[in-house]
């Protein structure tokens, strides 16, 4: 009998030491607001802040945040902004509030945020939270009328791969890792109290909107689709220079084969008459030489948020170039009417 209660035991701890995988992203209203208006109010420049909240099975629960202040790239200012962060989350859970870090949140431009350096704080969270999350706000593409939120996460796969330090072509295909498996976005859920619903409710008016939003049917997106035409532009090059890296590597690895070959073939011939005059035959392999030195693989990681980008891009014009349509053919049965 305490053999099956100890074994029932250990079988309710292993269960839960795995832990279920991440669906939703639970975020209140408050928090989206406090977000929405430190990103807005020291745009264009890019800022970041600290989310604070709960682990709750499959539902990583956003309840507080707090912002990061702009600092320039120093070791001080970087550890005055670490005792800063300190000193929020004392002061915040002196005063009985959430102070579990869930992740962070940061602004961006158009959409421009897969860079290494998104992938780096990545896994400096993940060092010391099991399960974190980045909730990217675009104030840009949000002066479109859409509120451009998304939570991201690394996915499980290219995690692995990124602390063995190997994008190789023949470990990506191992892994059936390709661009698009870098991030995972996870689904947003806006949830507030029964307090803040009701008076929101109260807040709204019986009466139909009298005055039209003519805003909805501005044509001019003009400044929006030229940045992200140059964005676009800016991202092909890079992509074609990382290209030009892996031509040259491939080009190097053919000649040094090329050359492997000739030395072998020679080799093959020198021992042929060694072994005529009697003698011991030589070693087809020689390390010392330097054609048989690897060529080292360049990483594909670059290309790949490369890529990442230029696909962000053309979703965006896209979307924007659709939404033109649809207004343009209203106004046109308008006019005709």
């Amino acid at each position: 009998m305490a053999n099956s209660m100890a074994r029932s035991f250990l079988q309710v701890a292993a269960t839960e030491e795995v832990a279920s995988p991440l669906r939703v992203v639970q975020i209140e209203g408050v928090v989206i607001l406090k977000i929405i208006k430190h990103c807005k109010e020291f745009s264009p420049a890019l800022v970041t802040g600290q989310l604070l909240g709960l682990d709750v099975g499959s539902v990583l629960e956003v309840t507080n945040c707090f912002p990061f202040p702009i600092r320039e790239e120093d070791e001080e200012i970087e550890a005055d902004g670490a005792n800063y962060q300190l000193e929020m989350m004392r002061c915040l859970r002196e005063v009985n509030v959430d102070n579990n870090t869930v992740g962070w949140y940061q602004s961006t431009i158009l959409g421009s945020y897969q860079t290494v350096e998104l992938i780096e704080t990545f896994m400096n969270y993940q060092e010391n939270i099991r399960r974190c999350v980045c909730i990217i706000y675009d104030p840009s593409r949000s002066n479109q009328g859409v509120l451009a939120l998304k939570a991201l996460k690394l996915s499980d796969s290219f995690m692995e791969l990124y602390r063995a330090n190997n994008f190789t072509g023949e470990k990506l295909r191992e892994k059936n890792l390709s661009w698009v498996d870098i991030f995972e976005e996870i689904p947003i859920k806006v949830s507030n109290s029964a307090l803040i619903s009701a008076f929101m409710t109260e807040l709204e008016s019986d009466t139909p909107v009298k005055q039209c939003d003519y805003d909805r049917l501005q044509l001019s997106t003009k400044p929006y689709m030229e940045r992200n035409v140059e964005f676009l532009i800016e991202c092909m090059d890079d992509l074609s220079m990382e290209q030009q890296k892996f031509q040259f590597y491939y080009r190097s690895l053919s000649r040094q084969q090329a050359q492997q070959q000739a030395w072998l073939q020679k080799r093959r011939t020198e021992n042929m008459a060694r072994k005529a005059a009697g003698e011991e035959p030589l070693p087809e392999e020689d390390p010392s030489n330097p054609i048989f030195k690897p060529i080292p693989e360049p990483s594909r990681l670059e290309s790949f948020l490369v890529t990442n980008q230029i696909a962000n891009y053309c979703n965006q014009i896209n979307g924007v170039a659709g939404q033109n349509f649809n207004r343009l053919y209203l106004m046109k049965s308008l006019h005709d009417n």
